[in-house]
């Protein structure tokens, strides 16, 4: 009864800050459906190309212009001026330019992501067209885009939802139990606490029943959004869906106990939880895949422990690959233990 009731204040204390329930439960919500409606045509913005009319006019620009078409290139054709002006002021990525009675290519060293893909892809058209002034018919490998696990949708939402599940387990466990144990910590209520009949671990378990609870619910609620917005179904187990979802909030709480023991104010908290919240956000596969980074990166991502938990959410959300989901399970479960008893002995009440 003394855990119902320190779980239902939980909730209580919890339901009055407004900003709390934004952040926790609006705003991964609208992250999913602005990069899914943003992104929905594939994984990324399209590539674009300016053409000059020079170009378009040169011999054999049309053929080009025309092998172009088959390609994700965005073209467009503007008066020689026109697109020099664009090109100085920045907003060019790749610029197709007429040299003599062929062409020369630009890239813009700032946007070289975009201009590179825009160069090979304008590169195959060259030769595509080149082929077809011969006489000749280009043989092209078919192409077919799937899901590894079979499933539907297409839209780089269906990479970006465990990446943003993940990151939430993170912030609860971070911000939600280590931020606020320290403030209570600051304030004095943990030495109160120590004199009035409610015992510390239902204090301790109400507040790790409710942050579970609340991640659980915010999880439940971004399955459905993706399901219905952008058609993304499980491929696996909801079952083993929901363990690495638990292990991995009770890994992100424990450590937030962990780290709250180094701090003994707000501010001071703040800085050290943001030291490991941020890096873990981006080298974990949160926005992008960890097998584009450089084998250093590669290597220090994967002793994060939001790596396995998100990997282990895409193993069973998108590729039904249960084994590898079980391996990462076993990851998060053994550095969760670690973390546990790492916080067991750094805990303090009262602050000294």
């Amino acid at each position: 009864m003394l855990l119902l009731r320190q779980f239902l204040m939980e909730w209580k204390l919890y339901s009055r800050e407004r900003v709390s329930l934004f952040w926790a439960f609006a705003f991964p919500m609208r992250m999913l459906l602005g990069f899914g409606t943003i992104f929905r045509s594939g994984s990324g913005p399209s590539v674009a190309l300016v053409v000059t009319q020079d170009a378009a006019a040169a011999p054999g620009g049309r053929d080009l212009l025309a092998a172009l078409a088959k390609t994700p290139v965005k073209v467009a054709e503007l008066p020689a001026g026109e697109a020099e002006a664009r090109w100085r002021k920045g907003e060019t990525s790749a610029q197709l330019d007429r040299a003599g009675d062929g062409f020369a290519l630009r890239v813009n060293s700032y946007l070289a992501a975009q201009g590179q893909v825009a160069a090979q892809l304008v590169q195959e058209a060259s030769l595509e067209a080149q082929l077809h002034r011969e006489g000749q018919e280009p043989r092209l490998l078919p192409v077919r885009v799937e899901s590894p696990g079979h499933a539907h949708a297409a839209n780089y939402a269906a990479f970006l939802l465990p990446g943003l599940l993940g990151m939430n387990l993170m912030s609860m466990g971070l911000f939600g139990v280590g931020m606020v144990n320290v403030s209570y910590r600051e304030k004095g209520k943990f030495r109160r606490l120590a004199v009035t009949p409610l015992p510390k671990w239902i204090f301790l378990l109400g507040q790790v029943l409710h942050r579970l609870t609340v991640t659980l619910l915010q999880s439940a609620l971004m399955l459905v959004l993706g399901q219905f917005a952008f058609g993304i179904a499980n491929q696996g187990s909801y079952v083993l869906l929901t363990l690495v979802m638990a292990l991995g909030t009770a890994c992100f709480m424990a450590m937030g106990f962990a780290l709250a023991s180094f701090a003994r104010t707000v501010e001071g908290y703040s800085g050290i939880s943001n030291a490991f919240f941020f890096p873990m956000m981006f080298l974990s596969g949160t926005f992008f895949p960890v097998s584009s980074f450089s084998p250093g990166l590669q290597f220090f991502a994967k002793i994060l422990p939001l790596y396995y938990v998100i990997d282990g959410m895409n193993q069973v959300l998108l590729f039904n690959n249960i084994p590898r989901a079980l391996g990462d399970l076993a990851v998060v479960l053994i550095g969760g233990v670690i973390i546990f008893v790492l916080a067991i002995s750094l805990f303090k009440w009262r602050g000294e």
